[in-house]
């Protein structure tokens, strides 16, 4: 059996600085930079993979990732949100760095009928766009506003047009300083699964987290910087597999003295446990993604925080009360 043929599968960079801190021993990466802080409930991590021999280990691109885990979200805590999003807010502002008059465009990916992939599409309903009034009505708009396009140009099976093809097209013909891309993430941990929330300026490749790799978004094939921002929306079957039975190993383990179940697994790296799950479902047809019941509300929920975020960090003039006033 091959065991490197499997990969765990995970969107976020901290939990492939994790995993691969696992793999080495638990010691430092070499090349990676770690910065954790705590804020009202709100775990920040920020992280640079610095040269290429920390992007090999993690599997990452170089680049910076800015990370926010708030468990407490999935209990749907007004008050939390509106936290997260000022939280939010704040830290992307600092991490666009955008001029007074430069003009971004928002690029919501993912498929508007699917629900677990309807993140992007959702947030650009609820952004406060203004390119076109900086075009048709200047004299109507106010200090503090700069020019915000979106657009949700759907998926491939859909549209019969790679999504790259189509923001390509578009960032040709209007030229903004700045694509953001907004899509939905696959986490390896259920737990992260609605609760995080990543932004990465090294772009983002759509359908990777569910195994459909497209051409990425980035400045390589746009011409123009690209942050991204994702949310774990889905986790792999193999993963919860695994973790499923490792909990019942401690549990047999703690409830039966002298039993042997353990020994099964005692050489089996992590890597290879997944592998070995991953083998034995295939066959079946049984790799599967998989979403809480739940995601419907969690959705629409994150779906304001990161839009709340957005129209904050993006206009000036915007409050977070105006953000929230805008979504009623």
């Amino acid at each position: 059996m091959d065991w490197n043929s499997y990969s765990i599968r995970t969107d976020l960079a901290l939990e492939a600085h994790q995993l691969a801190g696992v793999e080495q021993g638990g010691t430092e990466i070499p090349g990676v930079d770690v910065e954790q802080t705590d804020e009202s409930g709100i775990h920040i991590s920020r992280m640079h993979i610095k040269d290429m021999n920390g992007s090999r280990i993690m599997n990452k691109m170089m680049g910076h990732y800015l990370t926010f885990d708030v468990p407490e979200l999935r209990y749907k805590d007004p008050e939390l949100q509106h936290k997260v999003a000022e939280v939010f807010a704040r830290e992307l502002k600092g991490f666009l760095r955008l001029r007074e008059k430069d003009s971004v465009l928002v690029v919501g990916l993912g498929n508007w009928n699917v629900t677990p992939d309807a993140l992007g599409p959702l947030v650009v309903e609820k952004l406060f766009v203004t390119r076109h009034l900086f075009l048709h009505m200047p004299d109507v708009v106010k200090e503090g506003f700069r020019p915000v396009a979106a657009v949700a140009p759907g998926v491939l099976g859909i549209t019969g047009v790679e999504t790259s093809e189509i923001v390509k097209g578009i960032v040709e013909h209007i030229q903004p300083d700045l694509v953001i891309a907004i899509d939905a993430l696959a986490s390896r941990s259920l737990e992260r699964v609605n609760t995080t929330i990543q932004i990465t300026d090294t772009g983002i490749t759509p359908g990777a987290g569910v195994g459909n790799r497209r051409k990425g978004l980035n400045i390589q094939t746009l011409g123009v910087p690209v942050v991204a921002i994702g949310v774990p929306t889905v986790v792999d079957a193999v993963t919860i597999a695994h973790d499923t039975i490792d909990l019942l190993i401690q549990r047999i383990e703690r409830d039966v003295p002298g039993n042997t179940c353990a020994q099964l697994f005692e050489n089996f790296t992590e890597q290879e446990k997944k592998q070995l799950i991953h083998e034995l479902l295939q066959p079946l047809g049984q790799n599967l993604m998989v979403t809480p019941k739940e995601i419907d509300t969690f959705i629409e929920d994150i779906a304001s925080v990161v839009a709340n975020g957005l129209n904050v960090a993006l206009h000036d003039a915007i409050t977070m009360e105006d953000a929230a006033m805008y979504l009623q």
